[in-house]
């Protein structure tokens, strides 16, 4: 059952342990309730995708993914005619004759020889009147045109196949768009959704998503690693690591049986936190030292 507030949205997300503020919540319930596509902007690894996992999930829909990047098309991403069946039917009508050829054109074009991509998949999918969730995500890798593509989909959850005519759903998917901002998404996009920039979270609300995700780390790592990738973000750095990031440090450390932060032990885990050699280079050393110090005497 769908979230009749605020508050049941929020409990919805942290029932799947995911730690979200008020307005997120806001922004989950209303999609929801308006039945209007979400468009999530904001950093690689704060948690975009996860809110439509975390839908599916909750609301028990499946999930269907599609992964934008460069060169992304209608035939990848919507539809597609399955050219060898066709050609294959063809062939077998004419060595049949007759009425087996004027019948072909009748069907040549028909669902029967329709390949359906994630977006048409997620428009005829219902199990027992529940629609899934439809990720459409990284959207900013996509060329720009296919963003026009998108408009029909996103206002009237439908698309147009020349040969078929309109398909509209007749429940609307749950719709997640998200971008990592490595380019502007049209406003013709951003008008069809609700909007919501995920940012970074505080410090209390990552030491909260590390209780649920790292449960086995100790309770004072915890505390140092939040702190230090904290500071971390003021840096200037060419990627600032995300939630995701914090995790798989946090992991790494706790495979490694470490209780408390040190120099050498960071020096030597910063490929888990960091992913550019620039960036680790900087904080390694010196700098990791000093930045620890200042985490532990604000500790202390």
């Amino acid at each position: 059952m769908t979230p009749r507030s605020i508050d049941e949205a929020a409990k919805l997300l942290a029932g799947a342990d995911y730690v979200a503020d008020r307005r997120l919540a806001t922004a989950v319930f209303l999609s929801l309730e308006l039945a209007r596509p979400l468009f999530l902007e904001g950093e690689a690894g704060v948690g975009k995708t996860e809110i439509a996992k975390v839908l599916a999930k909750s609301l028990d829909r499946p999930l269907i993914r599609l992964q934008c990047y460069e060169g992304l098309d209608v035939s990848s991403a919507v539809y597609e005619w399955n050219v060898q069946r066709q050609m294959m039917a063809i062939r077998i009508a004419e060595a049949e004759g007759g009425d087996q050829v004027r019948k072909l054109e009748d069907d040549l074009f028909s669902h029967a020889y329709l390949v359906k991509r994630p977006i048409l998949q997620a428009l005829e999918a219902t199990t027992y009147g529940k629609p899934p969730v439809l990720l459409i995500d990284e959207l900013d890798r996509a060329d720009e045109p296919f963003e026009a593509y998108l408009l029909e989909v996103l206002s009237d959850y439908q698309v147009t196949i020349p040969e078929l005519g309109v398909i509209r759903a007749e429940f609307p998917p749950i719709v997640i768009v998200t971008s990592n901002r490595t380019r502007e998404i049209h406003d013709a996009i951003k008008r069809r959704c609700l909007y919501h920039w995920v940012d970074y979270p505080s410090a209390e609300a990552e030491l909260e998503i590390l209780k649920r995700k790292a449960p086995g780390a100790s309770e004072r790592l915890s505390r140092e690693v939040v702190a230090f990738v904290q500071k971390l973000r003021s840096k200037d750095l060419f990627k600032a690591p995300g939630v995701a990031e914090t995790l798989d440090w946090t992991r790494a450390l706790t495979a490694l049986d470490v209780v408390v932060l040190d120099p050498a032990t960071i020096d030597v885990t910063l490929g888990a936190l960091l992913k550019y050699q620039d960036d680790i280079a900087r904080v390694r050393g010196a700098e990791s030292t000093k930045l620890l110090a200042e985490v532990q005497e604000e500790l202390a």
